[in-house]
């Protein structure tokens, strides 16, 4: 059984507020740097998954158990995100002091998560791909989730998701070799 699901049943069943606080324990960090291949910014995603994870907490949404925990609270993250990038481009706005400021917290962010060198250059490299390849790369290959919950997650059905990956991979490399990497080191 999925530890997070048994928790966040012990918090909607029961009223057990540790299992509130064991799910944004366990899925806080992972929540956030997906959030961030969405929004492109790391203090947004921070306050994306803050709200993902009121959401859970207030109104109680079941889990249909249709798939895993984490693909159904990434799920809930990921059109969270939608909302915002929706409510956002009606509001375009940013300072360009704080640009500087988020592309450090970013890098700091991704320095602290990511260690080894080989695997920040792959990940400075999947920013530059499109929305949907950095979203599949980052579920399939980071959160390690399959290819049916990854379909789950970005609604699209799981050869969409198959042939997304395939190009995702095929413009990862490019984008690596363009750089200097050798890619049949990873």
């Amino acid at each position: 059984m999925d530890n997070g699901a048994s928790s966040y049943r012990r918090f909607r069943d029961n009223g057990d507020q540790s299992g509130l606080v064991e799910i944004i324990r366990d899925y806080k960090d992972g929540l956030i740097l997906y959030l961030t291949s969405i929004v492109g910014n790391v203090r947004t995603a921070e306050e994306l998954a803050e709200d993902t994870f009121v959401l859970i907490g207030t109104k109680k949404p079941k889990d249909k158990g249709k798939s895993s925990f984490k693909t159904w609270l990434y799920t809930i993250g990921r059109n969270v995100a939608i909302d915002h990038l929706r409510k956002r481009s009606r509001h375009m706005e940013i300072s360009i002091d704080d640009s500087a400021e988020l592309v450090s917290d970013e890098d700091e962010l991704e320095t602290a998560y990511i260690k080894k060198e080989q695997r920040i250059m792959v990940h400075k490299a999947m920013r530059k791909l499109s929305p949907d390849h950095q979203q599949v790369l980052w579920l399939v290959y980071f959160e390690e989730l399959s290819n049916k919950e990854a379909a789950m997650i970005m609604k699209k059905s799981v050869r969409s998701v198959e042939s997304l990956l395939y190009r995702a991979r095929k413009s990862l490399r490019s984008q690596l070799e363009m750089e200097g990497f050798d890619y049949e080191k990873l």
